[in-house]
């Protein structure tokens, strides 16, 4: 679309836009001549395989259908909340561009909703919608202009207010000369409180008692800016809705990794399936203690009890709807909750089913040698995600470091998502093989060459993200150190194969090197980890390149949208 073109285009939406709220700013914006061509917004737009959400809710009585209809209510507050989180002026523009619904130009609305904002996630946050508004690490949780040392010499001169800034439940801002910490409680008290009237409204609709229970609590949370113990509360849930609401990712404050995102991820549990993992609830000491760690290191693990959910999306708000589609999570991410309660695993098995179908398939047969093309299968896909989940549970939280009491979070800093998620695919590997080779393994049916195949197949699914995301980047780090250990080969026509024996000594080498990173709040050994490893050689880049046809991830149509 030529620039001409573009411009009467927005000029046209924006008067429109000015006549509905009754304001001339709405021209500035987004500025007319600033935004990337519609034949790219498209052609990004093609790269994600638009899937209908819709499972089958008929199991649910009509109680919790009522229930459900307040539930997806409430989570459209919490997008609001997320989208204002990521940029000042998000809500406004998203509304802006929902006047090119049903136009020719329906893209750049179309993309701007998967992404949650003006930066393509799937391309480097490059923007694509104000094209001289490059993101900043810190988002909208802190002032723009406010540099990192700005930060820490506050704190160093007003030591009270550093439990408030280092908080994840608060938002940085300039008052006069000074810095202060507003919770997010106060910040988006207007959404907040609407979000907690339909969780009110759907817990007097529920019979469920455990999720009546957490639907209080959370919005009780909503007030108190206490988070604590709805999080206990959630971990308990029990019923056929499994839903999570609230602030908890990191991954947007690439400053410091402190402040948590809101997000809400609407389900129904597949009771059939979460009942055939409960074995592996049993053996969560065998795996710590399997753990590669040198003699003198003990591993206190983040928390012991993390029962397993499979479950089937319905509906998501806020981070959990920003970008590719997650397929799994492990919550809370509370260190106080994980010792002394636990967490908990959710499987997302519908989002599984549909990116091992539509993206990893054409994967596998793309880049695999021929005599491992046939290795990948969904149950290989499935337990991988699902002890990268359990990982996360297992793995270090709270540490000693030059005698301080700390997190391996706050040690880590922005750091600390990429070296996490890394870690969490390691130690699945590790720990899968470990399992495989029990005499009387829980999973019986999965073999080696399905799990390595498949190990192999999706970090290709992974590292299109870019390096830039934290899951992206933690599986660049594993691609290049098992590319440089023989675990992983590549063949004269450039295609990808595993070396099974390489392979298990080159995640006992990473494994180690991760666990000691995080053991030791060891910023500096992460920041050369991540240096030497979290790159796109030539010969990867060549793959990628192969895969231009292939969805880079899929996005999704709610039944409730």
């Amino acid at each position: 679309m030529a620039i001409k073109a573009r411009k009467r285009l927005f000029a046209a939406i924006a008067l429109a836009v000015s006549s509905y709220v009754g304001t001339t700013s709405a021209v500035g914006l987004i500025p007319i001549d600033s935004v990337a061509p519609l034949e790219h917004v498209q052609t990004q737009l093609d790269k994600l395989a638009l899937i209908d959400v819709n499972p089958d809710l008929s199991q649910l009585p009509a109680s919790e259908k009522a229930a459900l209809d307040e539930i997806v209510k409430a989570t459209k507050y919490i997008d609001r909340i997320f989208r204002t989180q990521v940029h000042k002026d998000n809500n406004r523009m998203r509304f802006f561009l929902s006047f090119l619904e049903g136009t020719t130009y329906q893209a750049y609305y179309d993309y701007f909703k998967v992404m949650q904002g003006p930066w393509d996630r799937v391309e480097m946050d490059k923007p694509f919608i104000n094209l001289d508004d490059e993101k900043i690490a810190g988002v909208n949780y802190y002032p723009a202009d406010m540099t990192n040392e700005e930060f820490e010499e506050w704190i160093a001169a007003h030591p009270e207010d550093e439990e408030d800034f280092r908080s994840g439940f608060t938002m940085i801002r300039r008052s006069g000369d000074d810095l202060i910490a507003i919770p997010y409680s106060k910040f988006f008290r207007s959404e907040l409180r609407m979000a907690a009237y339909h969780l009110k409204k759907a817990a007097r609709l529920t019979e469920d008692k455990s999720l009546e229970k957490y639907l209080l609590s959370r919005a009780a949370a909503f007030k108190s800016n206490d988070y604590r113990e709805s999080d206990i509360d959630w971990i308990g849930l029990n019923g056929d809705i499994e839903l999570v609401v609230g602030p908890y990712e990191t991954y947007e404050d690439e400053r410091f990794g402190y402040k948590a995102a809101f997000e809400s991820f609407v389900t129904v549990t597949d009771h059939e399936e979460s009942a055939k993992l409960e074995a592996i609830e049993g053996i969560r000491t065998e795996l710590i203690d399997n753990y590669p760690l040198p003699d003198g290191y003990d591993l206190t693990p983040k928390g012991l009890s993390s029962p397993i959910k499979v479950v089937n999306e319905v509906y998501t708000g806020g981070d959990a709807r920003s970008g590719y589609a997650t397929i799994a999570f492990n919550l809370p991410n509370d260190e106080w909750v994980r010792d002394n309660v636990g967490s908990k695993n959710v499987m997302l098995k519908n989002m599984l089913e549909a990116k091992f179908e539509g993206v990893l398939t054409p994967i596998k047969d793309t880049l695999l040698s021929q005599e491992d093309q046939g290795k990948p299968s969904f149950s290989g896909f499935f337990n991988f995600v699902l002890m990268h989940e359990i990982s996360h549970g297992l793995g270090p939280g709270n540490i000693v470091v030059d005698g301080r009491e700390t997190t391996v979070r706050a040690e880590l800093k922005e750091l600390y998502s990429t070296i996490e998620e890394c870690q969490a695919d390691v130690l699945s590997i590790h720990s899968n093989q470990y399992i495989i080779d029990m005499p009387d393994s829980p999973i019986p049916s999965l073999t080696k060459d399905e799990l390595f195949g498949s190990y192999l197949a999706g970090m290709f699914r992974s590292i299109r993200f870019g390096t830039n995301s934290a899951h992206g980047g933690g599986v660049a780090i594993q691609l290049n150190w098992h590319l440089e250990n023989g675990g992983f080969e590549i063949n004269e026509a450039g295609l990808f194969k595993v070396n099974d024996e390489k392979l298990k000594d080159s995640v006992a080498s990473l494994a180690q090197e991760l666990l000691l990173i995080e053991l030791n709040g060891d910023y500096a050994r992460a920041t050369a980890l991540m240096e030497n490893y979290r790159f796109v050689s030539p010969q990867i880049q060549a793959a990628l390149d192969k895969l231009a046809d292939v969805p880079v991830d899929i996005r999704k149509h709610y039944a409730y949208d």
